[in-house]
């Protein structure tokens, strides 16, 4: 194997200040750019580009933006010389940490009283998914959020999801109230006829739980429409 401290691109030989590691434990992670970040998940490069920047490469894959590099696949970042198997499932992992950082803080304290508030947090969690998912929000009786499940995956233009198994899943989580949601990859919010039936079932078979459906969302990056805010449920 190369020898990395005999090569001009070893971070090894950077001034102390211009290494990732150092840097960070002397000034804290915020005072690093997301590719000298990506580049302490990557460890080391080869011994024609330094792991930052290989960073920098993997930052391009997703127009040198987090939330557009978060939803490409683990091979996507295997196409970069240098980075392996090992080195891509770290990237995918600290991505999908962040994402879950930033969507799951709020969720233990989060009281449900708007469609919008709801709406962010569905946001977070499924739009980077390039293929629908349907996914259900449980609720206690003051309206806090007990859990949040994706029920299921589909293709790019549909998923199916099955009330028996959604109302199952309500009542282990001794749910008296459930939100649906669903995102649309193409980033349209007007729901099909398709839609509309499905929450008409499930509202329907939910009634005779006394588990009540307060709203079906579908999300995109475009924003939200709620059933409930349009008066369809």
């Amino acid at each position: 194997m190369e020898n990395l401290n005999k090569t001009s691109n070893s971070i090894k030989n950077w001034a102390a200040d211009d290494r990732p590691r150092e840097k960070l434990s002397a000034k804290g992670a915020s005072a690093l750019s997301d590719s000298e970040l990506i580049a302490i998940l990557i460890g080391i490069g080869h011994k024609e580009k330094s792991a930052v920047d290989l960073a920098k490469e993997i930052l391009k894959l997703g127009n040198n933006n987090l939330n557009e590099l978060g939803k490409l696949p683990v091979s996507a970042f295997q196409k970069i010389k240098g980075i392996g198997q090992a080195k891509a499932i770290s990237i995918a992992a600290a991505l999908e940490l962040g994402r879950r950082r930033h969507a799951g803080l709020p969720l233990d304290k989060m009281l449900i009283t708007t469609s919008k508030q709801i709406a962010e947090y569905l946001k977070t969690m499924i739009k980077d998914y390039s293929f629908e998912v349907f996914a259900v929000i449980f609720l206690n009786q003051s309206n806090k959020v007990n859990h949040f499940e994706i029920i299921s995956k589909g293709g790019i233009t549909g998923t199916v999801a099955d009330p028996r198994v959604i109302l199952r899943k309500a009542l282990d989580a001794e749910a008296t109230s459930i939100i649906l949601c669903h995102n649309h990859p193409s980033g349209s919010l007007k729901p099909s006829r398709a839609d509309e039936d499905l929450t008409a079932k499930i509202k329907e078979a939910a009634r005779y739980l006394d588990i009540r459906v307060l709203d079906h969302l579908i999300v995109s990056e475009q924003g939200y429409y709620s059933f409930a805010d349009e008066g369809l449920l």
